[in-house]
C-alpha cells in the first residue's frame, strides 16, 4: 500500500559539512527542549557589547544593556513555581553532565519532572531529591544505567532519600522498570580498567550462564558485574585485585568475594 507520495523533507535546504558551517547558514534559533524551563523559546541578550558590526558599545549604551540583561533575567519566570522549575532543571543539567550521559537522557528525566510537578508530587519533598530521582529514572529508561550510589555522588541529597522517592515518584507516576541486567555495567567497568574486549565478552557469558540459573534474583546488578569482570579477568589471565573491581564498582570486596564463589560454583571451574 502506498501510504504518501512526494514525501515533504521538513530539513533545511542547504547542507553543511561541520559546526562552524551549520552556524554560518542556520537562519533560525536552537531547537525548543524540555531540559530549560521556558523550552528554548525565550529571547536573550548577548554579552558581548558589540553592535551589529562589531564595534565595541559606548560606556552609555554598555550600563543600558546592563540594566536590559538584568530585567530580561528576572522576567524570565514569572513566579515562584517557574524559579522552582529552573532551579531544578539546571540541577538536573548539572548531574547529568557530571555522570556522563547523553542528551536523551536529560531530556526523559525533564519530561518526568514535570509530571511529578503537575500531579503535584513534589509537595513536602526536596527539589533536588526530585529531580535526582528522576534522572535516576531516566537514566534506567533509556539503558543507561547509574548505579544509586554513583547517583548520589553528584547529588546534594543522600542515597536513602533519592531510593525513597524515586520508589515513590515511579509509583505515583506508573513507571514500570525492568530489572537493571548486569551486562549494561560490564563495558563501562571494563573500560575504566583498561580490560581488552576478551574480558568483557567472557564476563558477559558468566553473566548469561549464572542467569540462567536463576541466581539473579534479589541481586545488586554492579556487584553481579563487577563479580563477573573478575572472574572473567582471572580466566582470561588479565589480573585485577578485588579492590581495584570494587573500587570501579562502588561496591564492597565482600560483595565481590561472596557473588564470585556462587559464580565460579555454577559455571562449574574450580575455585
Amino acid at each position: 500500500m502506498v501510504i504518501e507520495e512526494e514525501v515533504i523533507d521538513r530539513g533545511p535546504e542547504w547542507r553543511a559539512f561541520n559546526a562552524a558551517e551549520r552556524d554560518s547558514k542556520s537562519r533560525v534559533g536552537a531547537p525548543t527542549t524540555q531540559t530549560m524551563h521556558d523550552k528554548g523559546l525565550t529571547t536573550t541578550i548577548d554579552w558581548k557589547n558589540k553592535d551589529a558590526y562589531g564595534r565595541s558599545l559606548s560606556s552609555d549604551k554598555r550600563s543600558q544593556m546592563n540594566r536590559l540583561r538584568k530585567w530580561q533575567e528576572r522576567i524570565r519566570t514569572k513566579d515562584a513555581g517557574e524559579r522552582n522549575l529552573q532551579f531544578a532543571l539546571s540541577e538536573t543539567d548539572r548531574m547529568a553532565s557530571a555522570l556522563g550521559v547523553p542528551r536523551s537522557v536529560r531530556e526523559v528525566a525533564s519530561v518526568l519532572y514535570r509530571r511529578a510537578l503537575d500531579e503535584d508530587l513534589i509537595r513536602g519533598r526536596s527539589i533536588e531529591g526530585v529531580a535526582t530521582s528522576t534522572l535516576y529514572a531516566a537514566c534506567r529508561m533509556e539503558g543507561i544505567p547509574r548505579s544509586l550510589d554513583e547517583v548520589a555522588a553528584v547529588s546534594r541529597v543522600n542515597r536513602m532519600e533519592i531510593g525513597r522517592t524515586y520508589r515513590y515518584i515511579s509509583q505515583e507516576l506508573g513507571l514500570e522498570m525492568e530489572p537493571v541486567n548486569p551486562k549494561k555495567y560490564v563495558p563501562r567497568f571494563c573500560s575504566e580498567l583498561d580490560l581488552p574486549e576478551e574480558v568483557q565478552a567472557k564476563a558477559n557469558e558468566i553473566i548469561d550462564t549464572t542467569a540462567e540459573q536463576g541466581m539473579l534474583s534479589g541481586k545488586s546488578p554492579t556487584g553481579y558485574a563487577a563479580a563477573a569482570i573478575y572472574a572473567s579477568a582471572l580466566l582470561c589471565n588479565e589480573k585485577k585485585t578485588q579492590k581495584e573491581v570494587a573500587d570501579v564498582a562502588q561496591v564492597t570486596e565482600v560483595t565481590i568475594r561472596n557473588r564470585y564463589q556462587e559464580q565460579i560454583s555454577a559455571m562449574g571451574l574450580p575455585n
